[in-house]
C-alpha cells in the first residue's frame, strides 16, 4: 500500500501521460497555446458584446421608427427600413468577425510541425497579434456598447472600419498560424 503513495512512481506516471499525449503543463510552448486560447477567448466576448449592443439597438430602432401598418400605408418608409437593414448587417458582420475569432487556427502541436517549424516563436507572434486583437475588439466594443441607434448609424463609417482592420489582422494572424 505503500507503494501507490510513492511521489517517485506517482511523478513518474504523470510525466509519461503527459508525454504520452503530448502535453505537458510545464513546457513554454503549450504555456503559449494556453494564453492564445485564453486571448483569443476575450476577442470573442468582447466582439459577442459588441454584436449583443449593435443588435439591441437595432430592436430598439424597430420599435421606436417602424410605424405600424395603416391601409393607406401598408409599408414602412424605405429610409427607415434601410437604416434598420444597416443595423442588421452591422449584426451579421461582427457575429461573422467574431466567429472567425473563435475558430482561428493554432499551429499544430505534432513532430512534424516541430521539425519544420519554430513552435514556440510561431506562437509568441500569434499571442502578440491576438493582444492587438484586443485592442481592436475593445475599440469597436466602445464605440457601440450604451449607444442608442442614432449614435451607431452615425458611427457606422468608424464601425466599418474598426471591423475591416480586425478583419485585416485576423486574416495575417491565419497565415501565420498555417
Amino acid at each position: 500500500m505503500t507503494d501507490f503513495y510513492d511521489v517517485g512512481a506517482l511523478g513518474r506516471i504523470g510525466i509519461n501521460l503527459f508525454h504520452g499525449y503530448g502535453y505537458n503543463f510545464y513546457k513554454l510552448e503549450n504555456q503559449l497555446r494556453s494564453d492564445d486560447q485564453k486571448v483569443r477567448t476575450l476577442v470573442s466576448q468582447l466582439l459577442a458584446r459588441a454584436q449583443k449592443a449593435v443588435s439591441a439597438a437595432e430592436g430598439i430602432f424597430r420599435r421606436e421608427r417602424i410605424p405600424a401598418p395603416t391601409r393607406t400605408d401598408p409599408f414602412p418608409p424605405a429610409e427607415i427600413l434601410a437604416d434598420a437593414r444597416r443595423l442588421e448587417a452591422m449584426v451579421a458582420a461582427i457575429g461573422g468577425i467574431e466567429g472567425q475569432v473563435r475558430h482561428a487556427p493554432v499551429p499544430g502541436n505534432d513532430r512534424m510541425t516541430q521539425l519544420y517549424r519554430n513552435e514556440r516563436d510561431t506562437l509568441r507572434a500569434l499571442v502578440e497579434t491576438d493582444q492587438l486583437l484586443i485592442g481592436q475588439a475593445e475599440t469597436l466594443r466602445a464605440i457601440v456598447e450604451g449607444k442608442g441607434p442614432d449614435e451607431i448609424l452615425a458611427s457606422r463609417p468608424d464601425i466599418e472600419t474598426g471591423m475591416a482592420v480586425i478583419t485585416q489582422t485576423l486574416a495575417g494572424r491565419n497565415l501565420m498560424a498555417i
